[in-house]
């Protein structure tokens, strides 16, 4: 069940940094799936960083500020060990609503400076917009932080949830490091047209949602502040449906002796070494479980079974609600 070549680094894009082959995503750390506990948070990022992850994932409005602040707690005395991909554009109100992105060049340089200061930190070494600004060409968010670039104040560019066409018009600005999407077992739609352009331009994969939030692994929202109580897979009939598919990556994962958890992992790992994959542990047990997918390895022909028996289109609900689900440029390409 092991490989040797399981904890090689991974390139990100031509371009781009080499990191770990695993990121350890934040958002989780600030509440968004029921209560955190900072403490534990900041033992699960340093405890990360000793087991050798060097890809932190951060969003500026994760708890209007709250993540990067702990993150920032988090990296006071190792910063030299950490890299850090923030996210940027996402409006958010006084009671946590989304109202908008803002991918202007004067708001992505003041967003900057706000992140800079949170984290405490001289430089981000990968920033992007979160969303695509309907409202602003992407050339000019770009040239604003290919400006960045130049001043010091970053060191590679990102793009989150954008299309083929998207992609290009901004790597034709600036060279992109990495596109990061949400990629698993469920939610293969980038492999159509997108991961094609990436491939091309050379342009490396952060893959989010590799559990699908949870419903890979079995997870279910019990807490009032667990957002994905809102999301159509965790609702209703279709969480019903979605539960049947999980069963039978339970009785493979069974078989393997592992857990749902790491051959989800497992499954984006073995894809492509091209993509590095974004575990949202919130807790040194979660991380635990989630790197030892890093010793899980699976053949072509486990890949093609596991693949015909967790198939995307017996997924009940899409991925975001309505709403969100149009703010997604990946979507309409």
């Amino acid at each position: 069940m092991t490989t040797e070549n399981a904890i090689q680094p991974r390139q990100l894009g031509s371009t781009g940094p080499t990191v770990f082959p695993l990121a350890l995503g934040c958002m989780g750390m600030s509440g968004l799936y029921g209560s955190s506990d900072d403490d534990e948070s900041i033992a699960t990022i340093h405890a990360a960083i000793d087991r050798g992850v060097t890809l932190l994932d951060t969003g500026d409005f994760y708890a209007c500020g709250h993540n990067e602040m702990l993150i920032g707690r988090a990296l006071k005395d190792r910063r030299d060990r950490a890299m850090l991909s923030v996210k940027f554009g996402a409006l958010r109100s006084p009671d946590g609503g989304f109202i908008g992105i803002d991918g202007r060049p004067a708001s992505v340089k003041n967003f900057a400076a706000y992140s800079l200061n949170r984290l405490g930190v001289e430089h981000i070494d990968i920033y992007r917009l979160a969303r695509l600004d309907p409202n602003v060409p992407i050339e000019d968010t770009i040239g604003a932080i290919a400006d960045l670039v130049q001043a010091g104040y970053v060191r590679h560019i990102g793009l989150s949830e954008v299309g083929a066409q998207t992609i290009r018009r901004a790597h034709a600005v600036h060279p992109i490091s990495d596109l990061q999407i949400e990629y698993s077992l469920i939610d293969r739609g980038p492999e159509t047209e997108i991961f094609p352009v990436l491939e091309e331009l050379g342009i490396g994969v952060t893959a989010y949602g590799v559990l699908s939030r949870g419903l890979l692994s079995g997870s279910i929202p019990t807490a009032s502040n667990d957002f994905r109580a809102s999301l159509p897979r965790f609702s209703g009939e279709n969480m019903v449906q979605n539960q049947r598919l999980v069963e039978q990556l339970k009785q493979i994962a069974a078989e393997k002796k592992v857990t749902p958890t790491q051959i989800a992992i497992a499954w984006v790992l073995a894809k492509s070494t091209k993509i590095v994959p974004v575990i949202g542990a919130r807790k040194r047990t979660q991380l635990s479980e989630s790197l030892a997918a890093l010793e899980v390895n699976l053949s072509s022909q486990d890949l093609a079974d596991i693949e015909a028996v967790i198939a995307p289109s017996a997924i009940a609900g899409t991925r975001y609600n309505e709403p969100q689900m149009k703010m997604l440029d990946s979507e309409t390409a």
